[in-house]
């Protein structure tokens, strides 16, 4: 799996990650689908639908975070190693 992600070009990983992210955020920031699901009553876990909506919403997007990260992270993309800052200014 990880020669899988290594072999994908930039773009790619790039394309698949900003078509989840806009996803999940047209699903948070678009008010028809929030107010589409505000009117089922059917409780999930004893939760409304309308604020579980928001819950998932959350998850997707934090996963997909996460999952980016680990991505880039197996891929060697990672800036771990920032150059040392020089010495501090004192303005004399």
């Amino acid at each position: 799996m990880k020669d899988f992600i290594r072999g994908l070009s930039r773009r790619t990983v790039t394309t698949f990650f900003g078509t989840v992210y806009a996803i999940t955020l047209l699903f948070a920031l678009f008010p028809p689908f929030y107010l589409a699901s505000s009117g089922i009553r059917t409780p999930v876990f004893g939760i409304p639908f309308s604020i579980t909506y928001w819950i998932l919403d959350a998850i997707v997007l934090g996963l997909s975070l996460w999952a980016f990260y680990r991505v880039e992270d197996i891929r060697g993309e990672l800036d771990e190693n920032l150059p040392v800052a020089g010495p501090p200014l004192t303005g004399e």
